[in-house]
């Protein structure tokens, strides 16, 4: 028997017994306060976008870190940036404080943060994230990793499986 409030494939409140016949259980929509559109906005008006042509220029710069965000999914199928350190987003708040057993030195080194990802969306969460957090210097590149690409920043291939 179906579960009350279930309404089953064939129309019937409650079911028909049958255990063939797939439920569809309705249950309310979930009602966030912030959407994503609101807080990539909020981030964008905060934190600084690079255009990726300026982002290009400052590759190599001695006192400039790029902070790819990326998974390593992504880093094995498209390719790195050179020289970018590599903190998956999931970790970026514990390799920040430095009062966490996860904490990467780096962070606390006096330099600009230049943060990205595939299309730029988790970046600029993570550039205002690390600002929260109180890094004065953080930025992030519109259309990430795939526009810098595109651009014809550099980029290490993949490398080969097996």
């Amino acid at each position: 028997m179906a579960p009350p409030g279930a309404t089953c494939a064939d129309g019937q409140i409650g079911g028909t017994g049958r255990r063939d016949v797939a439920l569809r259980i309705r249950e309310p929509a979930m009602q966030i306060r912030k959407g994503y559109k609101q807080l990539l906005a909020e981030a964008e008006a905060e934190i600084e976008t690079l255009k990726v042509q300026d982002a290009i220029a400052l590759h190599g710069s001695g006192d400039v870190v790029f902070v790819d965000l990326r998974d390593p999914r992504e880093l094995e199928r498209e390719g790195v940036m050179p020289q970018a350190f590599r903190c998956t987003r999931g970790m970026l708040e514990f390799w920040i404080d430095p009062e966490s057993p996860y904490h990467k030195p780096i962070f606390a080194e006096d330099k600009k943060f230049v943060f990205f990802c595939a299309g730029g969306w988790r970046s600029a969460l993570a550039a205002k994230t690390a600002h929260d957090m109180g890094l004065e210097k953080v930025a992030h590149v519109a259309g990430g990793f795939g526009a810098w690409r595109e651009a014809g920043g550099p980029v290490e291939p993949p490398k080969p499986r097996g």
